[in-house]
């Protein structure tokens, strides 16, 4: 298990001859994408949006996609049915 672990000239820890940076800049990489990731799922799953889903579940963008569809496409949607709500009530008390 020697080969897994090892000191580099220079002092530090290695893995697998990499050294510690790609997994102190990765790890947080992956947390940041996998909390937006399940916050756009979870919305898309909610509103019935199958074809959101399935992209947000595949594509894999770091978080941008994610964020795009939650703050563009979710409010997008939410305005316009809000506005079509809104239109037949006063329709109803003006006659």
């Amino acid at each position: 298990m020697d080969w897994i672990y090892q000191s580099n000239l220079n002092g530090g820890p290695e893995w697998f001859g990499l050294g510690l940076w790609p997994a102190l800049t990765i790890l947080p990489l992956i947390l940041w994408g996998l909390g937006w990731k399940g916050w756009a799922m979870w919305l898309a799953a909610r509103r019935g949006e199958t074809p959101w889903f399935i992209a947000l579940l595949i594509i894999n963008t770091a978080g941008l996609l994610e964020i795009f569809y939650i703050f563009v496409i979710a409010k997008r949607k939410d305005t316009e049915e809000e506005a079509l709500k809104v239109v037949p009530e006063e329709q109803s008390n003006k006659s």
